[in-house]
């Protein structure tokens, strides 16, 4: 076993949930943490981690692997400031929502062992509950866990890909693609999702007040597509930020859709568009993997 300590630095939901999968799975090294001491706190009551420090350079000391589980942001300013004093050795890995300003960072603060001494990822997992409080052991399982290459990167050996094999033991389903087509996709599947649904609700404030009782009278659905909105800005500041251009092209298309469906809710083409939305749901389950656009021709 080559990994015998791990840093997660930001024991919050994922990086809590990261720690609890891990010693669910049978990962018999130490986890150290790093956050505020009140985190720390309950992170360790709950069983993510074994110890942990404030000082993020404190906490990687003698780690294997170091983990960033940070809003991206923050991510980007721990590459900077980890890379030059971690020991080649150590593997710096981070579950950042987007990819790209993440993947040019670690190129630019590693150097020309980028390859060996970062590796990119983003767990498609969460809740609209952030903190350690909500962490869960089973949150990664059935989820699929991205990983974004650096040029010439290779998994098939070393601590890389020990790591890999822990992350397959929380249940995950690794797929890897370039760190753009990763933010554009991202962008469709978890970016726009959480602007719909804050802007919905942001609406139904504004025309119903914040005490109206509108998810029991609006039910399932309404609960559902809200669900999210709860989800805090401290995180998603940084998401729109990082990745604006693949977001503002999407909310572009979904706008210009909506328009259509808005001019046509008395004509056949409302039904064409029914029909088309339909096709979504009826398609078979696939493996995890990244998923090229269709060209139009």
């Amino acid at each position: 076993m080559a990994i015998r300590q791990i840093t997660i630095i930001g024991t919050g939901l994922i990086g809590g949930s990261l720690g609890l999968a891990l010693r669910k799975n049978g990962f018999r090294g130490t986890i150290v943490g790093c956050d505020r001491p009140a985190v720390l706190a309950r992170a360790k009551k709950m069983g993510a981690i074994h110890r942990g420090h404030q000082d993020p350079t404190l906490a990687s000391r003698s780690s294997d692997v170091v983990v960033l589980a940070t809003p991206v942001g923050s991510i980007l300013e721990l590459i900077e400031r980890l890379a030059p004093s971690l020991p080649s050795q150590t593997l710096l890995t981070d579950v950042g929502s987007t990819k790209t300003a993440i993947v040019e960072r670690a190129k630019s603060a590693c150097g020309n062992d980028a390859s060996k001494r970062f590796l990119a990822g983003h767990p498609m997992a969460g809740k609209e509950n952030s903190g350690i409080e909500h962490a869960d052991a089973e949150l990664f399982r059935g989820a699929a866990w991205f990983l974004t290459p650096l040029p010439h990167q290779t998994f098939k050996s070393g601590v890389v890909a020990e790591y890999m094999g822990w992350i397959k033991k929380t249940g995950a389903k690794l797929a890897t693609l370039d760190p753009a087509e990763h933010d554009e996709l991202c962008a469709w599947i978890s970016h726009v999702p959480q602007m719909v649904s804050t802007a919905l609700a942001a609406t139904l404030v504004e025309e119903y007040g914040e005490r109206a009782p509108l998810l029991e009278s609006g039910g399932r659905a309404l609960r559902e597509m809200t669900r999210i909105a709860s989800s805090p800005y401290s995180m998603w500041r940084d998401i729109a930020i990082t990745n604006k251009s693949s977001i503002a092209a999407a909310l572009q298309k979904l706008e210009q859709r909506i328009a259509h469906i808005r001019e046509n809710l008395d004509s056949r083409q409302l039904e064409e568009e029914f029909n088309a939305a339909h096709k979504l749901k009826n398609q078979s389950p696939r493996k995890h993997t990244a998923t090229k656009k269709r060209s139009k021709s």
